[in-house]
């Protein structure tokens, strides 16, 4: 009979204990993103009487297949990042500062008074992710527009100031605003040079591109650069450049090209034409004046011998 009494009240004496002291966490399973912070929201209780003298948080650890709980302040990674919210009495919230993905596991509250330590047998199992951002596909062609082209990040709601990665979208387009463009403007001399360039904004960038005159109607060249080293009068015309790459391609604006005498050129031919018709003119009056000298003395010769014949007539 004493026996079974002695066990009844082991019994009760061990119920009253447990319902008496325990741990309890508002939220065993959290789940939060890496840079983020988090809160374990955590009560704790004991017989009345007793008088705490020690809390702590553990972490569980594996180590030679052994399952261990370390303390937190133990651990160097923890090191300025756990901050304990509670007190002595009934709180034991902690908060957990710039998570990180190896932060991930069960942790455990250990309490202690002046008669009993006392460890929670639950636990909180947190997961640490790492915000990620996918795109598919990661390259894709543009319709009229290539706008959306650049880098984006993505964030977890309530967690704006921790942000993902970011990841590039890559939108490839055919060549837009195909110009040519002429190194000279104005009219161009003959046997000066001149170079035409084609420009253009394309991802990938061109790099095929066509030259075509409207003096010929066909191709004339290829390259980003076309080069007259010599011009010709032929020269002169319309061009414009078709730039392509692998997504499609496009034409330019065409230019006008125009070759021929420029006025110093002009002037300086007139100023030619000029002293050729002055040297003409002199080299006329020359000749009419050497002929005329010529001439004269003969006719001269000749009155005198008529004269002289007169005379001797006269005489005779």
């Amino acid at each position: 009979m004493m026996i079974a009494v002695l066990l009844l009240l082991t019994v009760k004496s061990a119920g009253t204990l447990s319902a008496a002291w325990s741990v309890t966490f508002e939220n065993p399973d959290l789940c939060a993103v890496k840079g983020s912070s988090v809160t374990f929201r955590c009560i704790y209780n004991y017989t009345d009487g007793e008088t705490v003298r020690k809390t702590g948080w553990y972490k569980g650890h594996l180590k030679n297949d052994v399952w261990k709980r370390v303390e937190l302040s133990d651990l160097p990674s923890y090191h300025h990042r756990y901050e304990y919210l509670g007190d002595e009495q009934h709180n034991c919230s902690l908060a957990v500062h710039d998570l990180q993905v190896n932060d991930t596991g069960y942790y455990y509250f250990h309490f202690g008074t002046d008669t009993i330590g006392w460890r929670s047998k639950s636990s909180v199992c947190l997961t640490v992710s790492e915000v990620r951002a996918t795109v598919q596909p990661e390259r894709v062609r543009a319709g009229e527009k290539a706008e959306d082209t650049g880098k984006y990040s993505c964030t977890v709601k309530g967690h704006e100031s921790v942000q993902s990665h970011p990841v590039a979208l890559d939108v490839q387009y055919s060549p837009l605003n195909v110009s040519a463009e002429v190194s000279q403007a104005g009219l161009l001399s003959v046997g000066s040079n001149v170079n035409l360039t084609c420009n253009s904004a394309a991802n990938p960038e061109a790099d095929n591109y066509t030259w075509y005159s409207s003096s010929s109607r066909l191709q004339v060249a290829s390259g980003q650069v076309l080069s007259l080293p010599s011009l010709e009068v032929s020269h002169s015309g319309v061009y414009l450049c078709r730039a392509g790459n692998s997504v499609g391609e496009s034409n330019s604006t065409a230019v006008l090209l125009e070759v021929g005498e420029t006025k110093i050129n002009r002037v300086i031919l007139l100023v030619g034409i000029g002293v050729k018709v002055v040297l003409m003119l002199f080299l006329t009056l020359i000749i009419i004046w050497v002929r005329k000298g010529w001439c004269h003395p003969a006719g001269d010769s000749e009155m005198d011998s008529h004269d002289y014949e007169n005379m001797k007539m006269r005489n005779g």
